[in-house]
C-alpha cells in the first residue's frame, strides 16, 4: 500500500501528475482543484491511495491526508467507485461534504458530475453521522498506518480492496458509536472485529 509520496513534478495536467521519486516516475490521478496547487518542477508531497483491479493499478493523490481519508470513505458507499469518489472530492471540500450530508442537502451533492438524485440520497443515508464537522475528518479514519495494516491483512485473506474498506469502516464506526477509541486497540483485536464485520 503506497500511502504517501514526496517527489519532483515532471508532468502535470488537470487530471494527472507524474511525480519522480528516487528516479522512478509515479503517475498519479488527481482532481483539477489539486492540480491548481501544483507547479511543474517543484517538490510536492501527496497522500495517496492505491486502487488495484484485475487489469490495472491506479494511484490517486491528495494534498491533504483528510481528503484521502474522505476519498476512501466515499468508496464504502454502495455504487461509488474510484472515479466518482474522485469527482466528489474534487467538487466538494471535506467541510462542504460533511455539511451537505449533515443537513441532507441533496442539491449540493447532485451538482457533482456522475451523482444523480438517487446517488446523493444514498450518499447521505450511508454516511450520515460518519463525518464530523471539525475539518470533516471521518470518525472511522484513525491512524493511516493501522488502517493500512488492516487493509493489507484483509486483502491477504482474500477480501477485495472495497470489501476490506467496508469492513474497516464498519468496525471503526461501531467502536466510536459504542464509546470506544479504536486508537487504543491493537491490530489483531481490530482485525478480528473487521473479519466479523466483513461482507463477503
Amino acid at each position: 500500500m503506497i500511502a504517501h509520496l514526496t517527489g519532483t513534478v515532471r508532468h502535470l495536467t488537470t487530471e494527472k501528475v507524474v511525480l519522480e521519486v528516487g528516479g522512478v516516475g509515479y503517475s498519479i490521478s488527481i482532481t483539477p482543484r489539486t492540480s491548481t496547487h501544483i507547479v511543474m518542477g517543484s517538490e510536492v508531497s501527496l497522500s495517496t491511495t492505491l486502487i488495484v483491479r484485475e487489469d490495472s493499478m491506479t494511484l490517486f493523490g491528495f494534498l491533504d491526508a483528510r481528503d484521502r481519508d474522505i476519498y476512501e470513505t466515499l468508496q464504502s458507499v454502495t455504487g461509488i467507485g474510484p472515479k466518482v469518489a474522485l469527482a466528489i472530492t474534487g467538487a466538494l471540500t471535506p467541510d462542504e461534504l460533511a455539511r451537505a450530508i449533515s443537513l441532507e442537502d441533496i442539491a449540493a451533492i447532485e451538482k457533482v458530475p456522475g451523482i444523480g438524485r438517487k446517488g446523493a440520497q444514498r450518499l447521505i443515508l450511508e454516511l450520515k453521522g460518519k463525518l464530523v464537522a471539525d475539518n470533516s475528518v471521518p470518525q472511522l479514519a484513525t491512524h493511516s498506518a493501522v488502517r493500512d495494516q488492516l487493509l493489507s491483512a484483509l486483502t491477504g485473506l482474500g477480501f477485495t480492496a472495497k470489501e476490506s474498506d467496508i469492513a474497516i469502516n464498519n468496525t471503526f464506526s461501531n467502536l466510536v458509536e459504542n464509546g470506544e477509541d479504536p486508537a487504543t486497540m491493537n491490530v489483531p483485536e481490530l482485525l478480528k472485529l473487521a473479519l466479523q464485520n466483513g461482507k463477503r
